[in-house]
């Protein structure tokens, strides 16, 4: 029984094409793929569409196909899903070796709050890493809790896996902290308004010296 953990996944070869083939085999529960790469010539798959559903929740999931009695090991290079019914319309299959590097977007995780009254504007939500294709992290998480306004935090700062090494400019923004603009105009709002107080306390004061 597979599980959303087994990344085994049985493939059948198919032999036949067009819109109409892959309705059908949508409906029959299954997802059309083409697995490339390496040199070798493109091959048309059916996948277990419940199975594949679950796995690829993850990101940059490398599946390890059987097809044929001939294993695989897959990334998962592309998902076309429907606009409307988000139902997986087709998957591009990426054919990789163990010990292979290869570059991946692996997503950004912001965890913990920032101090109090400012807030963590995320720029990037992906970094691109050269990582073993057997190897590559779910997500890098990256800690901003406590951290004041105009802390900034750059590619360079995240801790990677052991193995994984940027392949982006170590100087490219993930998060700044930041007051947010209504903040900063309810204290220049209360800022304008003390100094108006403290007018009129003048000029009274000045009225009775008179």
């Amino acid at each position: 029984m597979s599980t959303e953990t087994d990344t085994k996944v049985h493939a059948e070869v198919r032999e036949n094409f067009g819109k109409g083939y892959a309705r059908r085999l949508r409906a029959a529960g299954k997802i059309p793929a083409v697995i490339y790469g390496h040199g070798t010539a493109p091959v048309h798959v059916a996948l277990p569409g419940h199975q594949v559903a679950l796995l690829i929740r993850r990101a940059n999931v490398v599946l390890e196909l059987d097809v044929n009695g001939t294993h695989q090991l897959t990334l998962v290079k592309d998902v076309q899903k429907d606009p409307v019914h988000q139902i997986i319309e087709h998957i591009d299959l990426l054919v990789v070796k163990k010990g292979e590097k290869i570059q991946v977007d692996v997503p950004i995780t912001l965890v913990g709050e920032p101090a109090a009254g400012t807030i963590a504007a995320q720029d990037a939500n992906t970094v691109l890493l050269e990582v073993e294709a057997t190897h590559i992290p779910e997500r890098i998480e990256v800690d901003v809790e406590g951290l004041e306004e105009g802390t900034h935090i750059t590619v360079a700062d995240l801790t990677l896996p052991t193995g994984a090494s940027l392949a982006v400019d170590p100087e490219t923004l993930v998060v700044a902290i930041s007051v947010p603009s209504a903040a900063l105009a309810a204290e220049d709002e209360i800022a304008e308004a003390d100094a108006e107080v403290a007018a009129e306390q003048s000029e009274a004061s000045e009225a009775a010296a008179e």
